[in-house]
């Protein structure tokens, strides 16, 4: 596996920022564009990226901040160019605002990439309006559970307004990417982990439908939130990002992070970026800058499977909750993966709207928020 990653600013050239020894851009095989969603509708750069790399598969997607080997990138596109010698890829793609169903998503994937070779399965999709929940459990359904699927939903800064993601096209609204590999020479690590403190009690939900939560216990659960919250409150919804809900669907099932999205004044309600099951156990979380980093130096530190000698791809997608709370230390947890996957790594990703990652106990993934996921990728 060979690699090269570049910059580019909107201009005619890109500027590289590294590449292994062996790459050569007629061979690569696929191609990762990441970039605020703004400078992606402004630069259109697929048509320059497909003239670099002729005979890859070109996936773009919008971010809330762009991750390259030199840590976040504040303004520039990251352009991320693989070569795998023996691995198969191959890429699928969805309309959901054309098609309005996520089975459709299903059908995409049971008729064009799942076979007996496929090792794993990236998702990049759009993350305005869909239900990461249901996202997921169609994934996992088509895949039987036996696949590892990992990604993340497309951000758009700060602005929660549009995200765009593409596929051997410019990027535009609406679109679910699939990028499948196959075979027995690609080998993956996953991990993640999120850093946030419990406060308050363990709590049951007593009225909820899909991601809308309605009441927690006997209270209504925007005005327990604003509760718990203080002076905050008054922050809503922005100051959500710095408070979101740990939640487990049963007693005994491993707890998820929950990012709130917006909150209903009228009937008090909070909609999140996935399913807050009726009968789910949920308790406050909060912020603590060294824990969050921690949690990322953690993160890289679990990874069971990665290389220290081959050229390995290093593929984060934390959340754009994480980029407000780091603040000015934000590049911290960056910096701390990179040192643990030393010199023949390649770092890029994106701040998304939601993670997609594995479970250690659970083979195919789970939707996260809040969290920094860890894809690492290498052949032998």
């Amino acid at each position: 596996m060979e690699f090269q990653q570049l910059l580019y600013d909107g201009t005619n050239q890109f500027r590289e920022l590294k590449a292994s020894g062996g790459f050569d851009s007629n061979e690569s095989n696929l191609v990762l564009v990441f970039g605020q969603r703004t400078i992606l509708e402004k630069y259109l750069p697929y048509a320059q990226v497909k003239a670099s790399f002729p005979n890859a598969e070109i996936v773009i997607c919008s971010s809330s901040g762009q991750i390259s080997n030199q840590c976040l990138i504040p303004e520039e596109i990251v352009i991320t160019a693989i070569s795998f010698d023996k691995t198969i890829i191959k890429t699928s793609s969805i309309d959901v605002l054309a098609n309005n169903s996520v089975e459709n998503l299903g059908k995409e994937i049971k008729n064009n990439l799942v076979t007996t070779e496929l090792k794993s399965l990236l998702v990049l999709s759009e993350g305005t309006f869909i239900n990461g929940t249901e996202l997921i459990n169609e994934l996992i359904k088509q895949t039987e559970s036996k696949i590892p699927i990992f990604g993340g939903l497309a951000g758009d800064e700060y602005s929660f307004e549009k995200t765009i993601v593409g596929l051997n096209s410019d990027a535009s609204s609406g679109k679910i990417v699939l990028v499948g590999f196959y075979g027995n020479n690609v080998h993956f690590g996953y991990s993640t982990k999120g850093g946030w403190s419990d406060f308050g009690p363990e709590r049951e939900v007593t009225q909820s439908e899909k991601n809308v939560l309605y009441k927690i216990g006997d209270r209504y659960a925007l005005d327990l939130y604003k509760e718990y919250l203080g002076k905050y409150a008054e922050e809503l919804p922005g100051s959500s990002l710095y408070f979101p809900l740990s939640m487990k669907e049963t007693a005994l099932s491993p707890s998820v992070v929950r990012t709130i999205l917006s909150i209903d004044e009228s009937n008090k309600s909070m909609t999140f970026a996935g399913n807050i099951p009726q009968g789910a156990l949920v308790r406050l979380l909060k912020g603590n800058m060294d824990k969050l980093i921690d949690a990322s130096s953690s993160a890289a530190h679990n990874i069971e499977n990665k290389s220290n000698e081959q050229n390995q791809l290093v593929l984060l997608v934390s959340c754009v909750g994480r980029r407000i709370v780091l603040g000015e230390r934000l590049e911290e947890e960056l910096e701390v993966v990179k040192e643990i996957f030393g010199k023949n790594s390649l770092l890029c990703g994106f701040y998304s709207y939601g993670e997609i990652s594995p479970q250690k106990d659970n083979i195919a993934c789970e939707l996260h928020n809040q969290t920094m996921t860890i894809t690492t990728i290498f052949e032998e």
